[in-house]
């Protein structure tokens, strides 16, 4: 860890290797970082490790939010991503089922020991341990009982090799040797509280081959409320929503969330995220990054990995923001949302003439995420924010997002990008012109 910082004493750089469950008000800050300065986030694998952990109240680790100096709630911070290197050698995954009976309301979040339930002991997030490979490994610490709140119905084990550019997933018995020395293998660090996931040595895929394109899972702000870091978002969300737990919420308490766990997989190194700041010194975290996501992720988990991830930040003053904006690497932006060049700004310029109109001006790239319970309610949710941040009807957002940009899904079963093309005046008022430049470059022939 960098040395101990007070508020008036903000680092240039500040490491983090410490973790946490849940994120809001209530977490410790370190830091602070400078305006302009770097985090290093040191990640644990985000997803199944958690998952088979009861007393991780999350299905994520991620973390410690990191206080950034300048930011006051009602700003926006913007995350250059500069760095994200993977340290894990193998993983586990699939696609999965809550276990009856293992927890109340959300095996993500509340995790129980029906065995010391029955017996009037303590049983919520009970403390576990390995014994040997596979789903009946992991066990209650007080009655030794089975208490894996998953259970994974189809799943494989990925090795990667050493450039981290390809996996390829292993045999049966490749993947109980590797489950042997989970830790290693999977790139723990010493205050990760949760199980490696390969030791469950899963491997109903074999030999399939794919290529790793690393991206950030989780990457922003503290919400304004205390929220299991899976569940900050509009979808995993809405599962807190009257549930039988000490986290339940209501839908307005929702509201308070920062998206966080976005799974977009244009969050990789060279992009950047503007987040906002629900809370005083922002609270900027990271965790749950991915060799790999296919859009829509449509077996809700992915390959899980611990990583190395650098991010420089900086305050954008009095840009207040519902949920993230993102500025993705220029070759990840739909072909309708890509800046236009200089010889189609000249035959759209004669075109115009020809017709007796004048074109708009400018116009720059931008995306919106949303979320939502549903893939539609995320596309409202996405909607209205850009519309909110550009200053146009849903309508005009709408319109301009079919002729002129896309809809993309990041995650099922809700969480979506809004891209669109626009007006370079409009995002220069809200502070975010030189970013959208820096990325994309000036418009060019206008």
């Amino acid at each position: 860890m960098t040395a101990p910082a007070t508020p008036t004493t903000p680092l240039e750089r500040v490491v983090v290797d410490r973790y946490t469950d849940i994120v809001g008000p209530s977490n410790e800050m370190l830091g602070p970082v400078k305006d302009g300065g770097r985090i290093e986030f040191l990640t644990v694998p985000g997803c199944w490790g958690p998952m088979i952990t009861p007393a991780i109240r999350s299905g994520h680790e991620v973390t410690l939010p990191v206080r950034v100096q300048g930011a006051k709630a009602g700003d926006a911070v913007a995350l250059h991503v500069e760095r994200v290197e993977q340290v894990s050698r193998a993983t586990t995954s699939g696609t999965h089922t809550g276990w009856d009976g293992r927890y109340l309301s959300d095996p993500f979040v509340a995790g129980i020991c029906p065995t010391c339930r029955d017996a009037g002991r303590h049983f919520l997030y009970p403390d576990t341990y390995l014994d040997g490979l596979g789903e009946s490994a992991v066990r209650c610490r007080t009655c030794h009982s089975e208490v894996i709140p998953f259970h994974m119905v189809e799943g494989y084990t990925m090795v990667f090799d050493d450039t981290k550019t390809l996996g390829v997933t292993v045999t049966p018995e490749r993947a109980q040797e590797i489950g042997r020395d989970g830790r290693a293998w999977v790139g723990l660090t010493e205050h990760s509280r949760q199980h490696p996931i390969v030791a469950l040595a899963k491997a109903d895929l074999v030999g399939v081959m794919t290529r790793c394109r690393i991206s950030v899972g989780n990457l922003g702000s503290i919400p304004a409320i205390d929220l299991p870091s899976s569940h900050n978002c509009g979808d995993f969300g809405a599962f807190l929503v009257g549930a039988e737990h000490e986290f339940a919420v209501t839908e307005e308490q929702l509201e308070l969330r920062t998206d966080v766990h976005m799974d977009v997989d244009s969050v990789r190194e060279g992009s950047i995220v503007i987040v906002p700041a629900k809370v005083d010194g922002a609270g900027i975290y990271a965790g749950d990054v991915h060799a790999m996501i296919g859009d829509g992720e449509v077996a809700v988990h992915t390959t899980d990995i611990g990583a190395r991830v650098v991010v420089r930040v900086e305050v954008i003053k009095g840009l207040a923001l519902d949920g993230p904006v993102l500025l993705p690497p220029a070759e990840d932006l739909p072909f309708l949302a890509r800046p236009f060049t200089a010889e189609e700004v000249a035959r759209g310029r004669a075109l115009a003439d020809a017709n007796r109109t004048r074109l708009e001006g400018p116009v720059l790239p931008v995306q919106v995420l949303g979320s939502g319970a549903f893939i539609n309610a995320a596309v409202d949710n996405g909607v209205t924010r850009a519309a909110a941040l550009l200053g146009m009807t849903t309508d005009e957002v709408k319109n301009r997002a079919t002729i002129s940009g896309a809809v993309e899904i990041g995650r099922l079963p809700g969480f979506v990008q809004i891209n669109l093309l626009a007006p370079r005046a409009r995002l220069e008022r809200l502070g975010i012109g030189h970013l959208v430049e820096a990325q994309y470059g000036r418009p060019a022939g206008w």
